[in-house]
């Protein structure tokens, strides 16, 4: 059985190899252009795909590979009490999009993650993004889907298995910190002479 979900997950990044590299390139110097002139980044995704969000947004506000300022990056789950209590009070459907109501600013970027891309409050989230005036991007599972839909641009893994969606996705998260830091100027200390 694990030949196969490698065997998957071969096939599956082969297949976003180009179409993601080039997709995290572009985000990666439009993320640079934001948190130069002061914006943030948003995260926001269910199970695994909240872990990978905040695994982006860990990678921000520390570091990737080399060292550089903090950029300023928020996964919107990671609050729990503000979660529940939304949750509680509005819906589980509005636990993001009052998040982004209340943390998102004209300019700002908003990443959807969603391996089913129907995810009501992920959807939610993304519809919030563009009443604020911020970009929304998605990274779901195979296309066409509601996320990919309202977001304004979308790397769809086409892969059958949930797995295999949410590995590929921390692919994408990795490229897209190389993608920012290159934008950035960050590049490697020389080694002491």
């Amino acid at each position: 059985m694990s030949r196969e979900h490698f065997a998957a997950l071969r096939t599956a990044l082969a297949q976003m190899e180009q179409v993601a590299s080039a997709q995290t390139e572009l985000w990666g110097r439009h993320l640079a252009e934001v948190f130069d002139g002061g914006g943030r980044l948003l995260a926001c995704g269910n199970g695994g795909s909240a872990a990978e969000a905040q695994h982006l947004t860990g990678e921000l506000v520390g570091r990737f590979l080399h060292e550089r300022r903090p950029l300023s990056a928020i996964a919107l789950h990671a609050d729990t009490s503000a979660l529940t209590a939304i949750s509680n009070d509005y819906g589980g459907h509005e636990s993001f999009a009052r998040q982004v109501f209340a943390h998102g600013r004209p300019g700002d970027v908003l990443i959807a993650l969603s391996t089913s891309g129907a995810s009501r409050n992920v959807v939610s989230a993304a519809k919030a993004a563009h009443e604020v005036g911020m970009t929304a991007w998605a990274l779901t599972g195979p296309a066409p889907n509601t996320l990919a839909a309202v977001c304004d641009d979308a790397i769809a893994v086409e892969a059958v298995c949930v797995s295999t969606v949410q590995e590929i996705h921390l692919a994408v998260v990795h490229a897209l910190c190389i993608a920012i830091d290159d934008a950035l100027g960050v590049v490697a200390p020389k080694p002491p002479l």
